[in-house]
């Protein structure tokens, strides 16, 4: 795709009222602690409630796998439904209703547990409501973003706000699984629940009114002054992703790594108590490790693409972080140098993770129109995230099938096969400028490139 044809941003940022320095915004600073506060709430349950079905209710694989899946389901179910919905809608009404829903959600399963009927049965449902609604709050995070703050801004503004998600990465596993070792499930559910419950209080309070995309401002026919109807909302944004080059190789490459990483998560969370003989406490520890990486990773996203460019960031990253997960077979029981071992990958993994995190999403806002913001998002997140649940039970029948090494082997070489689609694309070619959006043309189709 060429950088400098038919490129213009369809909405300046000339009339917005935005601090040239982003952390001078009162605005932007309340979003990203509730993000923060959400990432830690979201981080915290996923641990959370697989613990519980692993260590409290003794799930076997296949059962894991299967809580793993319904909470992962949402994703392929309603993706494109909450792109097309949060287009036309206040981003930030949006986070704060599914983040009041979640803390319902989670408190719910914490009552549950008070009266004793915590189960697998009530494990599902909590899953599945808190992942329907998280889809719902990805999406519009991600489209507040563009609305919030000028397009030059973007880069620092996603570095920021994935470092929220390296900060709820380095202290919600930790957290869920000290939880869950040290107090009742009951009450990790409940924590869990007060963290979205922060999110509601600071996200609420987001003064400037955002600029929602008018109805001219996306592509439609040319007679119909209406606003389209949800399937072709849809369909535009399907189209506009499938018809350039960067998103949909972007596309393809998230749909392979998130594959495979669903399917070795499955594997991990059972290789580490059952393989290595981990308890909840060090397991979650384990895991947290990723967050100082994405940390770092967030760091570097802010400064590495600009000197090295963007495909060279892309692809090396994802090579070395991916890469990293291959050793994890090769540690063998509870011992020091294991436990070091696993921090030392979990730290690599998430700060080349996180690198490769930031810079495909500033490099997919840059070039996609501001009214195409929450269907290019959530055609994104439908490939790259709709075949996890089918992941997840592909790691939980192949536990049944070779075990949990060679398993866990197989599972993080298929991740490897999101850096080959990219070093084969001209993705891997994308300079050190980010790219402005191109004009849409009638139909929600940008031109082939």
């Amino acid at each position: 795709m060429s950088s400098d044809s038919s490129a213009v941003s369809d909405v300046p940022d000339a009339g917005r009222p935005v601090p040239s320095r982003l952390w001078r915004d009162r605005d932007f600073r309340r979003l990203w602690l509730g993000q923060a506060s959400s990432q830690i709430g979201e981080q915290t349950s996923l641990v959370v409630l697989p613990l519980i079905a692993v260590l409290t209710l003794d799930t076997d694989a296949g059962r894991l796998g299967v809580l793993r899946a319904v909470g992962q389901a949402p994703i392929l179910l309603f993706s494109l439904f909450a792109g097309a919905w949060v287009d036309r809608r206040q981003a930030r009404t949006v986070m704060v209703l599914t983040d009041a829903g979640r803390a319902l959600a989670l408190g719910g399963a914490a009552l549950a547990g008070l009266l004793g009927g915590l189960g697998l049965p009530a494990l599902l449902v909590v899953a599945f409501v808190a992942g329907t609604l998280s889809v719902y709050f990805d999406v519009a995070y991600q489209a507040s973003l563009v609305r919030l703050v000028r397009r030059d801004q973007l880069v620092r503004g996603n570095s920021a706000l994935e470092g929220c998600r390296s900060a709820a990465q380095l202290g919600g596993p930790a957290l869920g699984g000290a939880m869950v070792s040290l107090l009742s499930a009951p009450v990790g559910a409940a924590c869990s629940a007060g963290f979205f419950v922060l999110s509601v209080l600071s996200i609420g309070r987001i003064r400037r009114r955002e600029a929602v995309p008018s109805v001219a401002s996306v592509p439609v026919k040319a007679e119909n002054l209406e606003p389209p109807r949800v399937w072709l909302r849809i369909h535009q944004g399907l189209r506009f992703v499938v018809g350039d080059t960067w998103l949909r190789i972007v596309g393809l490459a998230s749909a392979a790594f998130q594959f495979s990483f669903a399917a070795m998560m499955t594997v991990y969370l059972l290789f580490l108590p059952r393989e290595l003989h981990l308890s909840g406490a060090a397991v979650g520890l384990a895991l947290a490790a990723t967050g100082p990486g994405a940390l770092l990773g967030s760091l570097l996203a802010a400064r590495l693409p600009g000197r090295f460019g963007h495909g060279v960031v892309l692809v090396g990253a994802a090579v070395l972080g991916d890469g990293a997960m291959l050793c994890v077979s090769l540690l063998h029981g509870p011992s020091g140098g294991t436990m070091a071992a696993l921090l030392s990958v979990n730290f690599v993994f998430g700060t080349f993770g996180q690198l490769v995190n930031v810079t495909a999403m500033s490099l997919r806002q840059a070039v996609t129109p501001e009214g195409m913001q929450g269907r290019v998002t959530a055609t994104i997140t439908f490939a790259g995230m709709g075949l996890t649940p089918l992941g997840s039970l592909l790691g939980g029948c192949l536990v049944q099938q070779w075990g949990l090494r060679t398993s866990l082997l197989v599972t993080a070489a298929g991740m490897m096969v999101s850096p080959v689609l990219m070093v084969l694309s001209p993705l891997a070619r994308v300079g050190r400028t980010l790219p402005v959006p191109k004009v849409v043309p009638l139909g929600g189709r940008p031109p082939m490139t």
